[in-house]
């Protein structure tokens, strides 16, 4: 039997196995995407209101508000250096205060949460 014919058979047996042969996985890769991403927790305390904007602005563009001074971004670390370099050209270090947390894949699956999340302005998404 050749492999249009065993082809044929396996399609009669499963009408859905067209898809699987048309569209093979792909090869495993050594590093698929977004595996060196961190999940990076962002908190602040600015004194100044066009500051506290800005430094808000900034991290919209990286992650999701979790809290009014709390962002969750899934960042590789080239773009958590990006951020945080954004973000140090916008404080004053003698009255404000930044902070970021990098949390492992292993325990970001641990973090708990509850009660009501503050939702960004942000669209992130359309759905059509």
């Amino acid at each position: 039997m050749n492999k249009k014919e065993q082809n044929r058979e396996k399609m009669e047996e499963d009408p859905s196995y067209w898809w699987y042969e048309a569209f093979s996985p792909a090869p495993s890769r050594k590093n698929p995407p977004g595996e060196k991403k961190m999940l990076t927790v962002i908190a602040y305390d600015i004194c100044d209101d066009k500051r506290l904007h800005k430094i808000a602005k900034i991290c919209e563009d990286y992650g999701v508000r979790v809290q009014f001074s709390v962002f969750e971004c899934f960042l590789e670390e080239l773009e958590l250096e990006e951020l945080w370099e954004k973000l140090l050209a916008e404080i004053n270090p003698k009255e404000d205060r930044i902070v970021a947390y990098k949390i492992d894949a292993r325990l970001a699956k641990e973090i708990k949460t509850a009660g009501t999340m503050v939702c960004s302005e942000k669209v992130i998404c359309f759905l059509v």
